[in-house]
Formats: C-alpha cells, sequence, structure tokens
C-alpha cells in the first residue's frame, strides 16, 4: 500500500535528496505533540513520523488503565493520519480509535489491532463503550480480534486477513459474547462469530462468515450466508433500502482537518467506497465550534448552534444545565472519543427541530440525577413535515439510565420527526452499576417512536421498566432488533400492562392504531432475576394486514423457576422457560402477517395424558397433540386444578415437587385467538422417595485406570475450572474410585461433564465396597444422554464408590466434579442445609443483588460492583438457629472475584457478632472456610483484603 506523504515540501525533498551529496532527513514528529492539537488532551494525533515504539507506549498505557475500566469517567481517541504504523495494540473501554484518511485504505495499521476479553475470562458480554473506524488493518498474525458487545460500532474498515468475533476463556472455550454492529467494512477472510449470541451486518463483505447462534442479520451485504432460519439463525435482505453512512472526521490533501458527509443513497449493496470514495461532502473543521468538556456549556453551545455552527464534542463528560437545542438544518452533529451528555436538571440533553438533513453521531447520553423527559428528543411532538430527500440520521448512539452515574428519565430517545434513519442505537437502562435498582434507575421506555416512514437499523434497546420500545407511527421499518427485558422485576403484580390484565410489557410493541410496520430479525431475551415473572408476548403488533414481521426467536438466558416468556408474538409461538431442554430456551417464528380476521374456534381436546413420575421432585408429561383451524400456539398444564405452567409441544417436565407426593393433571389447547380447548383425561402420578442432600466431600479422595494429567483429584475439587479424564478415548473397563473415608448412607450420584460436553460415560455401571477390595455386583447401570449423568439407585451404606466405563468413543471420558446424595450418617462429616426460606445482604449493593447467593444457580452472582475493600460484607439469615461447621463460598466463572483476606461472624440476633470464628485468605474461585461447631441463626463474612476486582460470589452453601 503506498504511504501517503506528509506535506507536497518534504515529497519535493525526498525527490532532490536522490541528486544531492547529502540526502535530506525528514524529521520525525515527536508523540508529545500527539495530544497537543485543536482536539485537547484526550485526542491523541498520530503522525507516520513518529516513533512505532512510542505511538505503542501510549497505546498500551491507555489499554492499561481502561480494559477493565467499564464505569470510568475517562475518554480517549487515537487518530491516525494517513500512513502506516507497525503497531500493535488492544483496545479498551471508552477509547475510540480511527483513520485520518478520506478513504479506509489511507491509514494501514500493520501489526494489529484488538478488542480481547482477558480481563473477565474471555467473557465478552461486557466489552461495550469502544468504536475503531475508517482503517485497514493487516495484521501480522492473519486475524483480527473483536470481541465485544454493545455499543462496540465497526466501521469503515479493510481487515485484509480474518476476523474473530470472540475470545476464549482459560479452559480454550469459546467465551460468552453479545454484539455486536458492522457496517460499511471489508474482511478479506472468514468472519467467525462463534459464541456471539447475535450480530448485524450493514452493507459489508466478506471471504466467508462461519456460523450463527441466535440472531443474525445482514442487510446490504455482499456474499451474505445463506441458510434457512432459524437454523442456522440468518435473516439476509439483499438491499439496504436508505442509508446515509455516518460522517467522520479526515485530513485532506492539504494537511486541513475536514469532516466528510456522506450523501444519502438507496437500494445500496456493498461497501460505499468500492469504487472509490463515499459520495459525499466535506466542511472544513472551522465551520464547528470544537467542544471540549473543560470549557464548554449549555450556552457556549447553543451560541454556537445559533451562529449556524456545527458541533464536534471531543472526548470528555459534558454536565448540561440547559438543552442543546439544535433548530438548522443540516447541521451536524459529532462526537469523537465517546463524548458524554449529561442533563444535570432534569431537562432533555439535546432537542433537535423539524428540518431536513440534521447528522447526530457518536454520543453518548446519561441520564441525570433529576428526572428527565427525554435524553433526546428529534422533532418536537406533533411534527408533520415530510423529509424523504433529506431526512435526519442518527448513527452510533447510546443512551444509559444509571450504570455510569445514578439516573432517571421517562423516554432515552424519542423520535417524532418523519423519515429519520436510525443507524445503531444501544438503549439501556442499566442492570448493573451505580443506581442499579427497580426504583432507583427508573426509564419507562427506551424508545418511543411517534414519526412516520421511520428506518432503524441495529436496535439494541434493553431493561427499561415498560415497554422498550413504543412506535407509534405509520410506515416503520426495522432491520435487527435485540433486547433483554428486564432482569430486576420484584414481582408479577408491579410489570402488569393493559390496564393490569396481560402478564408484562411486551419489548417490542407496535401502537394498536398502527396500520403498517415490517421488521426483520427480531429477538427478545429473559432473565427474570429477582422474581418468578413472566411476559405473555414478547412482541405485541396489531393484527392488520399492513405489519408483516419476519424471523423472531425469544430465549430464556436464566432466572427464577416459574419465570418465561410465555409466547413470541401476538400469543404465538411457544414458551421459553428454562436451559434444557432445547425448546425450552428458544423459541422461533419464522413469519408473522397481519390478517385483521377473528378466530372464535378452539382446538380440539388434547388426549391420551400420561404422568410418569422420574425422581423425587419431577414428574413428566406427554399426550396427543390437537389440531386447530389456524394453529395450537400452545397448551396449558394444570397441576392439582391450578394452571402451572405452558407448553409450545405435547409433553412437560414438572419439576421442583416434592417427594413422595401425589399430583394429578389435566391439559388444555391453546390457540393464537386464546381459545381454549376442553380439558384432556386426568392423569396422576407419585414422586418418588428423596434423594437427600450432597454429601461433604472434605477429606475424601478419587483414583482412576486410566491416569492422566487430569488428575482423579479434580472430581472432588469444587471447580469446574478442572476435569480429570482418562486421556485415551472412552473404553470398556475404564474407571474411577471414591474413598469418602467412612460408611454413608447414600441413593444417588451425579456425574458433571459440563464444559467438556462430548467426554459423559457412553455406558456405566455403579459398584459399592466397605473395603475398597470386594466390589459385588452393580448397584446401578445405564447409558449418558449428555453432559450430567445422574445415576438413582435404592439406598446404600457404604465407603467407596466405583464406576466403571461400559461404552465406547472417540472422545475421551471426562468428569469435572462427581457428588454423591443421601443422609450423610454413619460417621460423616455433615452435609450441606437446605437454604429454602434464607435471606442475604450486603453492603456494598449493586445490580449483581445478595439473594444471588441462595437461588441455586451457577449462572448468577453476588457482587460488590466496586473492587474489594476491608470492610466490605455479606450477611446470610437463615431464619432459625442452626448447628454448622463448614462454610464454602463458590466464585467459579468469575476465577478472579474471590475474597483476598476474610473474616467470619455468627449472631443470635444479627446485631451482635463477637469475634470472628475464622479468617483467612482465598487463592482460588472456591473458598472453603472450616471451623468448631456453631450454634447461631445469623452468618457474616467481612472482607478483610484489597483488590482491583469486584467481591463476587456464585454460590454460599453451610454445611453441619
Amino acid at each position: 500500500m503506498l504511504k501517503r506523504m506528509a506535506s507536497t515540501v518534504s515529497a519535493l525533498a525526498m525527490a532532490l535528496s536522490l541528486f544531492a551529496a547529502s540526502p535530506a532527513v525528514v524529521q520525525a514528529a515527536p508523540i508529545s505533540e500527539a495530544n497537543n492539537t485543536i482536539f485537547g488532551p484526550n485526542v491523541y494525533v498520530f503522525d507516520p513520523t513518529m516513533s512505532a515504539a512510542d505511538i505503542q507506549g501510549v497505546t498500551n498505557t491507555v489499554f492499561a488503565s481502561m480494559e477493565s475500566n467499564e464505569f470510568s469517567s475517562d475518554r480517549k481517541a487515537f487518530l491516525f493520519k494517513p500512513g502506516t504504523y507497525n503497531v500493535n495494540f488492544n483496545v479498551g473501554f471508552y477509547t475510540h480509535v480511527a483513520g485520518l484518511g478520506q478513504n479506509p485504505g489511507d491509514v494501514n495499521i500493520t501489526g494489529g489491532l484488538n478488542v480481547n476479553a482477558d480481563w473477565d475470562n474471555g467473557n465478552a458480554t461486557r466489552n461495550f463503550w469502544r468504536v475503531i473506524e475508517n482503517m485497514t488493518i493487516t495484521p501480522a498474525s492473519g486475524t483480527t480480534q473483536i470481541a465485544v458487545s454493545q455499543a462496540a460500532p465497526l466501521r469503515r474498515l479493510h481487515i485484509q486477513g480474518k476476523l474473530d468475533l470472540f475470545d476464549f476463556d482459560n479452559n480454550w472455550n469459546a467465551g460468552w459474547a453479545s454484539g455486536g454492529f458492522l457496517a460499511d467494512s471489508k474482511i478479506d477472510g472468514q468472519v467467525l462469530p462463534a459464541s456471539q449470541q447475535q450480530w448485524f451486518a450493514r452493507n459489508s463483505t466478506w471471504g466467508s462468515w462461519a456460523n450463527g447462534v441466535w440472531n443474525m442479520v445482514f442487510v446490504g451485504d455482499n456474499n451474505a450466508p445463506a441458510g434457512n432460519f432459524p437454523d442456522p439463525p440468518y435473516t439476509v435482505v439483499n438491499q439496504t433500502p436508505v442509508i446515509r453512512e455516518k460522517p467522520y472526521l479526515y485530513i485532506n490533501n492539504a494537511g486541513q482537518y475536514q469532516v466528510f458527509v456522506p450523501s444519502l443513497q438507496t437500494n445500496t449493496q456493498g461497501i460505499s467506497w468500492a469504487n472509490g470514495p463515499t459520495p459525499g461532502q466535506s466542511i472544513s473543521i472551522d465551520q464547528f465550534y470544537i467542544a471540549r468538556p473543560e470549557t464548554a456549556t449549555a450556552a457556549t453551545l447553543n451560541a454556537a448552534l445559533s451562529q449556524g455552527k456545527n458541533l464536534l464534542f471531543t472526548p470528555g463528560i459534558f454536565h448540561l444545565n440547559d438543552t442543546i437545542r439544535v433548530n438548522n438544518p443540516n447541521t451536524v452533529v459529532l462526537g469523537i472519543g465517546l463524548a458524554t451528555l449529561v442533563p444535570d436538571n432534569g431537562q432533555t440533553a439535546m432537542a433537535v427541530a423539524d428540518v431536513d438533513g440534521v447528522k447526530i453521531a457518536g454520543l453518548t447520553f446519561d441520564a441525570g440525577p433529576l428526572n428527565s423527559p427525554s435524553l433526546l428528543d428529534v422533532g418536537p411532538g406533533g411534527s408533520g413535515a415530510g423529509h424523504a430527500a433529506n431526512p435526519t440520521s442518527l448513527h452510533d448512539l447510546t443512551f444509559r439510565t444509571g450504570g455510569a452515574i445514578a439516573g432517571k428519565n421517562d423516554v432515552s430517545l424519542k423520535i417524532n420527526s418523519s423519515d429519520v434513519i436510525g443507524d445503531h442505537f444501544w438503549i439501556w437502562r442499566a442492570d448493573h452499576g451505580a443506581g442499579a435498582a427497580w426504583t432507583n434507575n427508573v426509564s419507562k421506555n427506551g424508545l418511543v417512536v411517534n414519526g412516520n416512514n421511520v428506518t432503524l437499523y441495529g436496535l439494541f434497546n434493553e431493561h427499561h421498566n415498560e415497554y422498550q420500545t413504543l412506535w407509534n407511527g405509520n410506515g416503520g421499518r426495522l432491520y435487527f432488533y435485540q433486547s433483554e427485558i428486564p432482569y430486576d422485576v420484584p414481582n408479577q403484580s408491579s410489570w402488569m400492562a393493559n390496564n393490569g390484565t396481560v402478564n408484562g410489557y411486551a419489548s417490542y410493541k407496535v401502537a394498536d392504531s398502527v396500520t403498517s410496520h415490517e421488521a426483520w430479525g427480531l429477538g427478545v431475551y429473559s432473565y427474570f432475576r429477582d422474581a418468578a415473572v413472566k411476559l405473555e408476548s414478547a412482541i405485541e403488533v396489531p393484527n392488520v394486514p399492513g405489519v408483516k414481521l419476519h424471523h423472531m426467536t425469544t430465549i430464556w438466558l436464566s432466572g427464577t423457576a416459574g419465570s418465561e416468556i410465555t409466547h413470541i408474538v401476538n400469543n404465538q409461538g411457544g414458551s421459553v422457560y428454562a436451559n434444557s431442554p432445547a425448546a425450552a430456551m428458544r423459541q422461533t417464528l419464522a413469519e408473522f402477517a397481519g390478517t385483521g380476521a377473528v378466530d372464535t374456534i378452539p382446538p380440539s381436546t388434547p388426549a391420551n395424558l400420561m404422568a410418569t413420575a422420574a425422581s423425587s421432585s419431577q414428574i413428566n408429561l406427554t399426550w396427543t397433540g390437537s389440531t386447530d383451524n389456524v394453529g395450537v400456539a400452545g397448551y396449558e398444564i394444570y397441576r392439582n386444578g391450578a394452571l402451572a405452567a405452558t407448553s409450545s409441544t405435547n409433553s412437560y417436565t414438572d419439576t421442583g415437587l416434592a417427594a413422595s407426593t401425589s399430583y394429578s393433571y389435566t391439559v388444555k389447547a391453546k390457540d393464537a385467538a386464546n381459545n381454549l380447548s376442553a380439558a384432556s383425561n386426568t392423569a396422576t402420578a407419585n414422586t418418588l422417595a428423596g434423594t437427600g442432600s450432597a454429601l461433604d466431600r472434605t477429606g475424601w479422595t478419587a483414583t482412576s485406570s486410566p491416569t492422566s494429567g487430569d488428575v482423579p483429584g479434580n472430581l472432588l475439587d469444587g471447580s469446574m475450572a478442572t476435569r480429570w479424564s482418562t486421556g485415551v478415548t472412552m473404553a470398556p473397563g475404564q474407571y474411577f474410585t471414591i474413598d469418602m473415608k467412612a460408611a454413608k448412607s447414600f441413593n444417588k450420584l451425579v456425574m458433571d461433564s459440563s464444559g467438556s460436553d462430548n467426554d459423559y460415560a457412553r455406558g456405566y455401571e455403579v459398584y459399592v465396597s466397605s473395603d475398597g477390595t470386594n466390589w459385588g455386583s452393580a448397584v446401578a447401570s445405564g447409558t449418558g444422554g449428555g453432559p450430567v449423568v445422574t445415576v438413582n439407585f435404592t439406598a446404600q451404606n457404604a465407603r467407596y464408590i466405583k464406576v466403571v466405563q461400559t461404552g465406547t468413543s472417540t472422545s475421551w471420558w471426562s468428569i469435572r466434579e462427581v457428588n454423591v446424595y443421601g443422609s450423610g450418617t454413619g460417621g460423616g462429616t455433615g452435609s450441606v442445609l437446605s437454604r429454602t426460606g434464607w435471606i442475604a445482604a450486603s453492603t456494598p449493593t449493586s445490580g449483581d443483588v445478595p439473594a444471588n447467593l441462595l437461588d441455586g444457580s451457577m449462572a448468577t452472582r453476588w457482587s460488590t460492583g466496586t473492587p474489594m475493600a476491608p470492610g466490605q460484607f455479606f450477611t446470610i439469615d437463615m431464619q432459625s438457629v442452626k448447628t454448622f461447621n463448614k462454610l464454602v463460598m463458590d466464585s467459579t466463572g468469575s476465577d478472579s472475584d474471590y475474597a483476598r483476606g476474610y473474616e467470619v461472624y455468627v449472631s443470635s440476633d444479627g446485631t451482635n457478632w463477637g469475634s470472628a470464628i475464622a479468617s483467612g485468605t482465598g487463592s482460588g474461585p472456591v473458598v472453603t472456610v472450616n471451623f468448631t461447631a456453631q450454634n447461631a441463626r445469623y452468618i457474616k463474612v467481612a472482607q478483610t483484603g484489597t483488590s482491583t476486582s469486584w467481591w463476587s460470589i456464585r454460590e454460599v452453601n453451610v454445611y453441619d
């Protein structure tokens, strides 16, 4: 690639040097000049004559401070003048990296430019708030890694190699990721999303696209992947109907700063710069008011706008005591370095008049401490003008209510003007961080659209208290939607729509008055963390001929037992309510088209209902499916006469039941119009006898044949990050033994291979022994069907357990943890106490609530929300006096968040704690504390250490 020279003078000097006795020398620019420009100290403008080592040093220093600084008040921008840079750096929070060429090929990073998730063990689901755009990346390794989630747009990039959109955890599993946005970019090699839950790509091209997980949407792309939704989960729209690419800062051939504003384009496919520069016009920097956080105020900003200036916000946080008013047509408001606006007085942060051609890009809006009616208004209420020939466009905008600072607002973004184009939003009510609580960081709606013919691309909208998106205008078009409904709903009664008659507020709500609307690729996910809450339909739209939806997905991420999204759209589609089976976690609907017809005919009656007890807490139901004139939407399951659950298939697994108890069931079918069939026949089953609690494994040992580097002790170490394995493919005769050191009474064994999901025993026999020599006949045998193998058998009294492999597979046999269940009598060291009804509290608190310590789920956690410091603590109220002698704090999954130091206290009244009964220092994700037997109701664990990591724990268990 040709390298653009710094100036015509230096080019001439270089040419003349060919004839000179002593060659001319181009003086390298010192690195100290990088952040000494008109843009202020938070912007580094790099020149190709600067030392690569110096540039590397600056980028490394910034990354070290921003890698895990999720709610930092710092903002940085790295801007590269045209040229080639042999540097290799990572991009952290609140960092904007951009080329200053007019075209992506004018700047080339030849070492590497990556985003990893090392700070959270490969988990990229919090890799937010960063920008990379307008350059070429030629990675020395051949692969560029961009492991990001929301609010991390990639634009105008040419990646000369492969692009990975994820990172690995410490076990080389693909870590979680929840992105993402790619536009106007070219990737020469393969794009590998791997574990990315969803992704939106617009007007881009690549060598190949490898896979999808839940919802991948492609609009106007070349070489979009083929497949039929929902497997693979691809939505492909061949052309982008209308778009104006995002404005960007660049340096022209004369060395002057300009802002380039791309032209409005229709029915496009592929990158805008494929055949030369992107069409558009340049605006000189002197036509901009350059806003720096140390000097700009609402008054100076509005004065500049009234004089006809455009605005360029530099990196930083701008506290506003008045609304910024954009009244002139064609005004450009551009932020670099994730500039952030905060309305301090409860006002709207920015309001745009109902005029043509305004462009707003690259800004973050944080709600302030006083409630604002909205954060950004595009057009005043009642706007009626048409702007199709020159619409307002909005690009890379983030809205936050809580998280960085405590804040609240009624609506984040309100679009009242017509014909507006939205090109990537993340509208987020914080689920963690400052002020994150149901009644604190209140945000009624994320987005309200009142204008007609509004077109949105890449809408991420999450956690608001009522409808996430409320669309009142006609002619709307949406391409890609990702939404998590709120985690922290306290109870069902506080979250009822339609005057208290409908469970929950749909995430995507199109008003009943709308007659035309179309949307592609919608994904709505639930994690009802705090209560058993139900949402009737993820999407609600009018049933009229002009409304069409394509490719919808609902996901149950995790949540309180009994919570669910009951339907996908308008009471159609099945429910999501658990992580397994697969149909309980993900439901899809390919098409919805409004008809206006009213259905009054109920489905036929379900038949042949059968109930079978599977365990002490589970009964499985099956029945013959119903038929309907339009289609069966699902089934209602009644337990002992009361509605207990719904199912989208003709089977259901009822869990959480009492042992040795009789239950009776009936089933009714329901269609999309909520017509119910008559009840099925009644089926009754008795749950099996209980299997007791998991036995305390302290002091237990394990051996195996064969052995490998994955030692048998890993079966009992309490960590899902380690495993035992045979080290060779499965074959009959392989075995492991467990010595419990004393005779125990037990009747269940669980072998958990999660994380190495294909390594479960294809066949097994279980033996017990009192002496470790004489084993007798097998007490149980079977075949594994998945990563968690549960073996029930009649109660045994023995010291030793041996499990023998009887199957074959090309996979190794490996297990992460083995647990034994029973009464623990016969000289054992005790078992885990039942935590039913227990209550936890903590200081400090965060969005990761104390109740997560006791919810039985390793998918949730409690955290301080701030780095570890002495004096932090949590308490547990066991509701009555218990006898106990051991405490286990399990941080597995957030492996570096264990207590660096701790003291354990007990109390009978929750007020008088006395001296610590135990103290120590944690050394890994599972902290086990043994102490002399205590009789008390309350337990307090206080932090005594320090760390830059938060203190977080997934589960706390107490043993007798």
